[in-house]
């Protein structure tokens, strides 16, 4: 038996994977390094873009659940991801080049894994396929597919965070600290007081922008990963109640809170680069540079790689999937990613492994696994695939979309303890499932 993946990014590499351990022949097509996508910057497999971090890892949060759920489900690459894992503080983040690199070794190595380095330009219906181009999906392939499910795309705006040196950090302003202390002091901080903090703001909502195309006037930007100068539109003090916030930050020299802080987070394993935490941004670079030498602690940042913007690109799956990630207009066809309007590293893979799963009991004339709502997967897919969707729009995980469960009123009102007992239902559920 073989099948074709498209796309070696997260999802298409779990996928790949997930086929080769059920003993499927792949072809596994990449079109980069010969054709790039804007974003990405290697040939590598499974290449990090906008940052580093794929959340939490506590079961008390919905990705952490997520991650606990593809454990269970046998995923090829959280093992991987825990290999290059770099400290930040309660999440779960790595040293992007290590991460991609392991993965490009495994894939290479793999004996039923054929890696074609070529760009796919048509979709052939006839052999079974998981489509994983990503949201940067070359023109040629994403008409194809548009031909394929006559349906229009959809597309928001994803941005990238800038990185710095950290020995172009100044400590005699910046302090070591996780958020309320917890753990190891994993983050950088760089504080500012309300004077500071206004020449800040002032420089970011006079900073020129890099001008859209024309084609990409008009696209929505998706709420979880705002570039900084929108969120500072919407009030002088957004910021300071976002990924600014100062709360849980006290620097010990001082024993104050301060009127905002900027946080870094380390971005490779060496702990020689870091990324600026909520600083996906669209201004021009000039700009950039003089927006981050203006926080305290960063003066003579050394900015290795400037923050851009990107048109992501996903197909409106409620009216082309079903639950499965199979193609409602043709058996052969299934999809895995961004692609799919599931946002998010940690539901990229975790949709490439249900993909893979899926397409190799298709191929072993299997019943094909729809997981409950009960489980943060489950409920992914189905909201996805929902017919009834009238604005679909891309999500991540979150305790929203899970069904419900009947609690009493004390229990609701704890946070915490009401996720806890929707994290232990969902594992329970997939757990006995598997059996």
């Amino acid at each position: 038996m073989r099948a074709k993946v498209i796309g070696a990014g997260l999802a298409g590499s779990e996928a790949a994977l997930q086929l080769a351990k059920h003993k499927i022949y792949v072809d596994l097509y990449e079109m980069r390094p010969s054709k790039q996508t804007g974003a990405h910057k290697t040939g590598n497999f499974a290449e990090f873009v906008c940052s580093n971090s794929l959340g939490s890892y506590d079961i008390t949060n919905a990705s952490g659940l997520l991650k606990h759920e593809m454990e269970i489900l046998g995923s090829e690459l959280l093992p991987l991801i825990f290999e290059s894992q770099v400290p930040a503080g309660g999440a779960l983040a790595i040293d992007r080049e290590l991460f991609s690199k392991k993965v490009t070794n495994l894939i290479e190595s793999n004996p039923y894994i054929n890696v074609i380095r070529e760009e796919v330009t048509a979709l052939d219906c006839d052999s079974p396929s998981i489509i994983a181009s990503g949201p940067l999906t070359s023109d040629t392939f994403a008409q194809a597919i548009k031909n394929f499910l006559g349906q229009d795309y959809l597309y928001f705006f994803d941005a990238i965070a800038p990185i710095i040196e950290k020995d172009s950090i100044n400590f005699e302003k910046a302090f070591y600290l996780n958020r309320y202390n917890k753990g190891d002091a994993d983050y950088i901080n760089c504080p500012m007081t309300k004077e500071e903090y206004e020449k800040f703001y002032n420089i970011l909502i006079n900073a020129p922008k890099i001008e859209l195309k024309s084609f990409e006037k008009g696209a929505k930007f998706f709420e979880s990963c705002l570039p900084i100068e929108v969120l500072a539109s919407r009030g002088e003090d957004t910021l300071r109640f976002g990924p600014l916030k100062p709360v849980g930050l006290i620097d010990e020299r001082t024993g104050k809170e301060n009127y905002a802080v900027v946080q870094l987070r380390q971005d490779n394993k060496s702990a020689s680069l870091y990324n600026l935490v909520g600083f996906q941004t669209n201004l021009k670079w000039g700009s950039q540079k003089e927006l981050i030498q203006s926080i305290p602690g960063l003066e003579n940042a050394n900015i290795v790689r400037y923050g851009v913007m990107h048109r992501n690109t996903f197909i409106n799956s409620p009216k082309c999937l079903k639950p499965s990630l199979q193609s409602r207009k043709n058996q052969n066809i299934f999809f895995a990613g961004q692609l799919t309007g599931t946002e998010g590293y940690t539901e990229s893979i975790a949709s490439g492994l249900l993909a893979g799963i899926n397409m190799a009991k298709y191929l072993n004339g299997e019943k094909l696994l729809e997981l409950p709502q009960e489980t943060m997967l489950g409920a992914l897919t189905h909201y996805i695939t929902f017919e009834e969707h009238n604005s679909f729009q891309p999500i991540n995980s979150n305790w929203g979309i899970l069904s419900p469960i009947e609690l009493d009123k004390k229990i609701k009102k704890n946070k915490k303890l009401k996720n806890e007992l929707l994290a232990k239902r969902a594992l329970e559920i997939l757990n006995n499932m598997l059996k």
